[in-house]
């Protein structure tokens, strides 16, 4: 079937735009966003999906405010055209490409809406392409790319609001595409060998004027089967980022991490993330958290908004949540981002840390599928 970008010279296969050049059925097109303050007074974030053969789209805003988190969720119906970012009240708009964003939940029922602009700070990070398997079948085959910026605008939900500002507002974007696990889970066929089992860590930081990024995947014994660290220059303006590229952007030799868990949890209470420079020499950044954020505000691991799943032509609901009565092993809770601060030798900074370990990791001295650090 043929939409508008057809009349575009954009095809990468010989079919229409509409149709994926895959026929898995968990082929996705997505946009993520975070936003906080440096100081942990609050974080969102951002989400909305396009999962084409599923025929979905969905969204959600969430954000936390002293110590309780407040999100949006809505799906539809995948649009015709892929410019239409839009779920009930949520839409994306893309002002300038790899520039500037808004993103605009406009009043509705649930109480939760937002007005924000997102500006680059940096250029974008292409991340290497993750291919993973697992029982001899693809489950995430996806390219991704990663910026830093800032935020302006206003943020609303029951019993109050924040005026978001760029001079404090900091922000992390990614935009990824391919194929991961979504939506209802197939059936049939004989049962798996193994029990589930991830380790995902993912950690944007803001300095000065500069920003680092590495991330990781690792399998039950420890063993990296992606991993990556970056080093960007950070722009005092949206104006003087470059375009889609940064030709001084530092690519590093290797990344390795340490994580100090907090007691019957798997979240890291402090931690470093080691980077291995293109000349051999060490650079070890420091955290440790001040804020807590449940990516299922977002539909991750969510027991009813998870992603691509189908509810019907138009749905729409709002929660909260005190962030502290949550139980951290249970599995809807066990993926996080954490706030944390910083520091890279005289640096001071401050960043994300996201967290996600189901099944074994022998590294963090986990045996079960949810089990907590003593």
């Amino acid at each position: 079937m043929l939409s508008r970008f057809d009349d575009y010279p954009i095809h990468q296969t010989p079919e229409p735009i509409r149709h994926p050049a895959t026929t898995d059925r968990n082929v996705y097109d997505r946009y993520w966003f975070n936003g906080y303050s440096a100081d942990g007074a609050y974080y969102f974030g951002i989400a909305l999906g396009l999962y084409p053969a599923r025929q979905v789209m969905d969204c959600a805003f969430s954000v936390v405010f002293q110590g309780k988190q407040y999100s949006f969720h809505a799906s539809r119906r995948a649009p015709s055209d892929r410019d239409e970012l839009e779920v009930g009240p949520f839409r994306i708009e893309v002002v300038k490409p790899m520039r500037e964003l808004r993103v605009r939940l406009a009043p509705n029922d649930t109480g939760i809406s937002c007005d924000l602009l997102f500006e680059a700070t940096t250029a974008c990070i292409e991340e290497e392409r993750q291919i993973l398997k697992r029982e001899q079948r693809v489950f995430m085959d996806a390219t991704r790319f990663t910026q830093f910026g800032r935020w302006s605008g206003e943020i609303g939900f029951p019993g109050g609001s924040i005026h978001v500002q760029p001079e404090t507002a900091l922000a992390t974007r990614d935009r990824s595409w391919g194929v991961r696990s979504v939506g209802e889970p197939e059936t049939g066929g004989a049962p798996a060998s193994a029990g589930p089992q991830i380790f995902f860590l993912w950690a944007p930081m803001i300095w000065d004027d500069l920003c680092t990024h590495a991330f990781f995947f690792e399998d039950a014994s420890g063993r990296q089967l992606h991993g990556e660290g970056k080093v960007a220059p950070r722009y005092a303006t949206p104006g003087g980022v470059p375009g889609t590229e940064d030709p001084r952007l530092r690519r590093m030799a290797g990344v390795a991490h340490k994580l100090n868990y907090a007691q019957g949890t798997r979240r890291a209470e402090s931690g470093e993330i080691i980077m291995l420079d293109e000349f051999g020499e060490r650079h070890t950044i420091s955290f440790e958290p001040i804020l807590r954020f449940q990516m299922k505000g977002l539909g991750y691991r969510h027991q009813k908004w998870g992603h691509g799943v189908w509810r019907g032509e138009l749905a729409m609901e709002g929660e909260a949540w005190d962030c502290n009565a949550l139980d951290p092993l249970a599995l809807d809770n066990v993926h996080i981002q954490q706030l944390v601060r910083a520091r890279w030798g005289d640096r001071g900074g401050v960043g994300i840390v996201e967290q996600l370990c189901l099944g074994p990791h022998a590294t963090s001295g986990f045996a079960g599928f949810l089990d907590g650090a003593p």
